[in-house]
C-alpha cells in the first residue's frame, strides 16, 4: 500500500510522536510505501523505515492542546484559534497531502486537526484518536466537538487505543461508526532487559553523544553533563525508581515525589515541562532530574531501575511508558484509571495471583503508592525476576509494534 501518514507535530519525545515514527518504521519494514508529514525539523535522526518525509508549510501558527514551546512556531491552544486560522491550517496541510496523491490511504493522527486535514485531502482516510485532543481541547467546546464529529463521519476507520478512549470519544463527539480498538505498541526489540554493567556503559555512551546544552537553556535537550551525572548516580546497585514523561501537574509527578519520602530508594525523573522547578523543590534527597531523554537513552536506563511509576492524575489514552518499562525489565506501577488500568490488567494476568495488586495504586494516593513501592522493592531477586519475565511476556503478547501496525491496516485489506 501507499500510505500518507500525517502528524501535526514533531517526531521526538513520547506519545503520538513515538506512535507516528513507529508506524512509519513498521509499515516500511513490511514493504509499504510511506510518506510522513510532520513539523519535525530533523527527521534524519529517526528510523522511519525509509519513508519519504514532508514538512508542510503552515505559516508558523501551530495549534496545540496544551501550551508548550516549539521553536520557530507561534504556538496557541486550538480552542483559541479563530475559524479562519483553523481553516488556513487545514488547507495548508491538505494541500501538502494532495500533492502526494494518489495513495491507498491517508492515516491522520488526532481527531482535530487530523480529521479535517484528512477529509480535505479528498482521499480514503482513517483517523487515530489519541485522547489529548479530546480531553484538553474538545471537551466542553460544542463547536470543536461538532467539527470533529463531521470529520470522523467520512473516515473509513477510526482507531482508539483503549476502551477508555472509545468511551471518551463517544462522550465528546457523540456516536461514531467504524471504531476499532487497537492499542499503541512497544518496540520489543529495542526495549529488552540488559545486564546492569552493560546497560550503564551504554547509557553513559549515549549521553556522551548528546548535543551541547550549556546552562540547560533548551528544555527539549538532555541536561548538560548527564553522562557524568548518571554514571555517578547509578554507580552502585541500589533500589531505583524511574519516571519518564512530561513534567506537568496532570502527570502526577508530585504524587510520586511525596510517596518517595517514605520509601528507601533513589529516583530518576526524566522529562521536561513547566513544573520542573516546582518538582525539583519537592523532590527528596537522592532524586536526579535529567531533562528529556530519547529512546536511545531509555533503552539502557530502564534496565537499571527496579520500578517505573506512571502516576498521572488525569485520564490517559494508554500506558505506553508502562509497557516500554515492562518490556525492558522494570516493573510497571500505574495509577488505576483510564487506559493505564487496562495496561495494569494486561500485566496482572501474567503475574502470580499473590502479586496482581502490585501493578497499580489508587490515583493520587501517595500513601498507597509508597506501600506498593516498598513491597516491590522488598522482593527477593528470584521473585523480582519472575515478575519481570511475566511483565515482558504480557507486552510481547499484546503490544508489539509489529502486531499493532498490521492490525491498523486490516480494515483496508
Amino acid at each position: 500500500m501507499r500510505i500518507l501518514l500525517w502528524h501535526g507535530y514533531l517526531l521526538g519525545g513520547t506519545g503520538s510522536n513515538v506512535y507516528t515514527r513507529a508506524l512509519a518504521r513498521e509499515w516500511g519494514k513490511a514493504g509499504h510505501e510511506v510518506v510522513v508529514f510532520s513539523q519535525e525539523p530533523s527527521p534524519e535522526q529517526y528510523d522511519l523505515g525509509g519513508a519519504e518525509v514532508v514538512r508542510p508549510d503552515i505559516g508558523g501558527l501551530l495549534p496545540v492542546f496544551v501550551l508548550d514551546r516549539y521553536e520557530g512556531h507561534d504556538v496557541r491552544r486550538l480552542p483559541d484559534l479563530t475559524s479562519a486560522e483553523r481553516e488556513r491550517y487545514v488547507a495548508a496541510n491538505a494541500s501538502a497531502l494532495r500533492e502526494h496523491l494518489p495513495a491507498d490511504l491517508v492515516f491522520a493522527n488526532h481527531v482535530l486537526l487530523g480529521g479535517p486535514v484528512a477529509a480535505a485531502s479528498r482521499a480514503r482516510y482513517a483517523v487515530k484518536a489519541h485522547g489529548s485532543e479530546l480531553e484538553y481541547a474538545m471537551r466542553g467546546n460544542p463547536e470543536l466537538s461538532a467539527w470533529g464529529r463531521e470529520a470522523l463521519a467520512g473516515a473509513e476507520a477510526v482507531f482508539v487505543g483503549s476502551e477508555h478512549i472509545r468511551e471518551v470519544l463517544e462522550d465528546v463527539v457523540g456516536h461514531v461508526d467504524r471504531v476499532h480498538i487497537v492499542p499503541p505498541g512497544v518496540d520489543v526489540d529495542e526495549f529488552v532487559p540488559v545486564p546492569r554493567d552493560e546497560a550503564l556503559r551504554r547509557l553513559v555512551a549515549e549521553s556522551c553523544a548528546d548535543p551541547p546544552n550549556p546552562g540547560n537553556t533548551s528544555e527539549r535537550l538532555p541536561d548538560e553533563g548527564n553522562a557524568e551525572r548518571l554514571e555517578a548516580f547509578l554507580a552502585e546497585d541500589e533500589p531505583t525508581v524511574l519516571y519518564f514523561g512530561k513534567l506537568l501537574h496532570n502527570k502526577g509527578v508530585h504524587v510520586l515525589l511525596e510517596a518517595l519520602r517514605n520509601v528507601d530508594a533513589r529516583a530518576v525523573i526524566v522529562g521536561f515541562g513547566d513544573h520542573r522547578s516546582e518538582l525539583e523543590a519537592l523532590a527528596p534527597d537522592r532524586t536526579l532530574f535529567t531533562g528529556p531523554l530519547e529512546h536511545r537513552h531509555l533503552a539502557s536506563l530502564i534496565p537499571l531501575t527496579d520500578v517505573t511509576v506512571v502516576p498521572s492524575i488525569f485520564p490517559e489514552a494508554f500506558g505506553m511508558v508502562a509497557a516500554e518499562a515492562a518490556a525492558a525489565g522494570s516493573l510497571p506501577l500505574v495509577a488505576h484509571h483510564s487506559g493505564l488500568a487496562e495496561i495494569a490488567a494486561g500485566v496482572a494476568t501474567e503475574y502470580p495471583e499473590a502479586y496482581r495488586d502490585l501493578t497499580s495504586f489508587a490515583t493520587g494516593d501517595a500513601d498507597d503508592l509508597a506501600e506498593k513501592l516498598r513491597r516491590l522493592l522488598a522482593l527477593a531477586p528470584g521473585e523480582r525476576a519472575e515478575l519481570a519475565g511475566a511483565a515482558r511476556r504480557a507486552v510481547v503478547a499484546n503490544w508489539s509494534w509489529t502486531g499493532v501496525s498490521q492490525r491498523l491496516l486490516e480494515p483496508f485489506a
